[in-house]
């Protein structure tokens, strides 16, 4: 139980990798809050596969209103946040020529803004709470390059740097800023451009342990980032991509 007597807000929490981490600080002892933008799926996701120690809230994370909805309906329901796990997150792929401005603001919306408001409006409660974790979920294109993701992997280069900004702002208070940076994970979101056989082959190659990770994964890595055990662990990049950034 490494993460008893801690309470977890999760976005995106409703499928793929949040919901892997919901389900994991549950299991280790956690009270967590899942939010996202559809509630059937966050309701289904918490009744059937999570359990009574979840909360599942409807929320845009690139809205500050919303945000500090969500983050009242957890101090409602379990009095305090502990733990603050950034995971919602679009992927909408362009080149620089063929992305659409709709399209760039969207992804810098969720992506970046949304972490942003969502840091923001937990932190004094955090402090309040003697310290806390805030969890980031970058990608391995917070680092490397790819083709066709100029929104996405800008977006994401960009929770890294806000991760190591904040972690400095923030380590005197005892809370802990820290980013996860998978490669590609078998979700809902990759399955969309897995479609075809070739191109998934192509996808699987990139990573020499040659596979997809799974959304349970990366939740082991959250379940140490939020936990005491890495309590002198902050502005950490922690890489859980099958080696497909040390090529």
């Amino acid at each position: 139980m490494r993460l008893a007597g801690k309470v977890a807000i999760i976005t995106g929490g409703g499928s793929g990798i949040g919901k892997a981490i919901a389900m994991a600080f549950v299991h280790e002892g956690a009270k967590v809050v899942i939010a996202g933008r559809d509630s059937k799926k966050l309701d289904r996701a918490a009744a059937r596969e999570i359990g009574a120690d979840c909360l599942a809230v409807s929320a845009d994370v690139s809205n500050a209103g919303s945000v500090e909805k969500l983050v009242s309906a957890t101090l409602d329901r379990f009095k305090q946040i502990n733990v603050l796990v950034n995971n919602a997150a679009v992927l909408l792929p362009g080149t620089a020529e063929s992305l659409s401005e709709e399209d760039f603001d969207q992804t810098f919306d969720i992506n970046v803004k949304g972490l942003w408001l969502m840091s923001r409006s937990v932190l004094p409660h955090m402090r309040k709470a003697g310290g806390g974790s805030i969890v980031n979920i970058g990608s391995v294109l917070s680092m490397v390059g790819a083709r066709n993701r100029v929104a996405y992997a800008s977006s994401k280069g960009a929770v890294m740097a806000m991760t190591k900004a904040m972690a400095l702002d923030h380590a005197a208070e005892n809370i802990r800023v820290n980013c996860i940076a998978p490669g590609i994970v078998e979700t809902e979101m990759v399955a969309r451009f897995s479609t075809d056989e070739n191109a998934r082959k192509q996808r699987v190659a990139l990573h020499p342990m040659g596979r997809f990770g799974q959304p349970a994964e990366i939740a082991s890595a959250a379940v140490f980032l939020a936990s005491d055990e890495s309590a002198w662990t902050t502005g950490s990049v922690v890489t859980v991509d099958g080696g497909y950034s040390a090529q």
